[in-house]
C-alpha cells in the first residue's frame, strides 16, 4: 500500500524499534517526524538520510515524552498527523517494594502519559482531514506480566486499555487505532546485552539467547524491527480500515502460552 501524501509522527524513534517503524512507514511513502529527548546534529543528520533514502520529507523534532506539554507540543509543531506511532518507551526492572518512585514516575510518564497526550493532540487534526490511524507499540507485557517490572506492566497495560477506549470513540469516524504487542525485538540495545548476559550465566551467546533471553519467547527467535514496522503499515492500509481497538502480537508465541 502506498501512504503518499500522509504524515507519520513516531515518537521515540531515532533508534530500536521506533526508527525501524518510521523507516518501514517511509518506504511506504509517507512522510515522516522523528522524534526523541536529544537535539544532537546526528539526529537531524539521520533525518536527512532517510529523506534522501526514501525521497519523502523527514523531519527531526525534538520533545521530551516524560513531559506533557512536550508531547502536545510535538503533534503542533509537526503541524500535521495522519498517521500517530507511540512508540517512546523505557524500563527499569527491581522488586515492587524496593521500586525507585522516580523510575516508577518516569516510565509511567513516558510509557504511558505521553500515549494520551499525543493522541488528544493529534485526533482533532486526523478528524479535519477526515482519516487517521493510531498505532500504539505496547508489548507482550501489554497481555502479561513478569516479575520485577511493575511500572512497566501497568504502563503497558494502560496502553492497551487507551487503545480501547480511543477505538470505540472513534469508531464511526475513518479513523482507527490499535496496539503492537511485540515479544523481545532484536535491536541494538538488546544486541549489546548478549554477551553480558552469556559472560552472567556462564553460557555461549547463543545458549543465552535461547535458555535466558528468549525463554518465554517460544519460537527462540527475536522479532526485528522491520516486523514491527511491516506491521504498522499493515495497520494503516485499506485492508485494516475495519480493525480497532485490538491487539496484535508480534511475540513469537510468547502470549499462546
Amino acid at each position: 500500500m502506498s501512504l503518499k501524501g500522509k504524515t507519520a509522527v513516531v515518537t521515540g524513534s531515532n533508534s530500536g524499534i521506533g526508527l525501524g517503524v518510521a523507516r518501514e512507514l517511509a518506504k511506504a511513502g509517507a512522510d515522516i517526524v522523528l522524534n526523541s529527548f536529544t537535539d544532537r546534529p546526528e539526529d537531524h543528520d539521520l533525518a536527512a538520510s532517510m529523506a534522501a533514502e526514501f525521497g519523502v520529507t523527514v523531519r527531526y523534532i525534538q520533545a521530551d515524552m516524560s513531559k506533557g506539554e512536550d508531547c502536545r507540543a510535538l503533534i503542533e509543531k509537526a503541524g500535521v498527523c495522519d498517521i500517530l506511532v507511540n512508540n517512546a518507551g523505557i524500563q527499569y526492572v527491581s522488586p515492587i517494594d524496593e521500586f525507585p518512585v522516580e523510575k516508577w514516575d518516569a516510565i509511567i510518564a513516558i510509557n504511558m502519559n505521553s500515549a494520551f497526550h499525543t493522541t488528544a493532540a493529534a485526533l482533532p487534526m486526523m478528524r479535519q482531514a477526515g482519516w487517521g490511524r493510531v498505532v500504539n507499540i505496547a508489548s507482550a507485557h501489554g497481555l502479561t506480566a513478569s516479575p520485577f517490572k511493575s511500572a512497566y506492566v501497568a504502563a503497558k497495560h494502560g496502553v492497551v486499555g487507551m487503545t480501547k477506549v480511543i477505538a470505540l470513540e472513534t469508531a464511526q469516524e475513518d479513523i482507527t487505532c490499535n496496539a503492537i504487542c511485540p515479544g523481545y525485538v532484536l535491536t541494538p540495545l538488546v544486541e549489546q546485552q548478549i554477551p553480558a548476559t552469556a559472560k552472567e550465566y556462564n553460557l555461549t551467546e547463543e545458549e543465552a539467547v535461547a535458555q535466558v533471553i528468549l525463554s518465554r519467547q517460544p519460537s527462540k527467535q527475536f522479532a526485528t524491527t522491520e516486523q514491527i514496522g511491516g506491521t504498522a503499515v499493515f495497520l494503516c492500509s485499506d485492508a485494516a480500515a475495519q480493525i480497532t481497538g485490538t491487539t496484535i502480537s508480534v511475540d513469537g508465541g510468547w502470549t499462546a502460552l
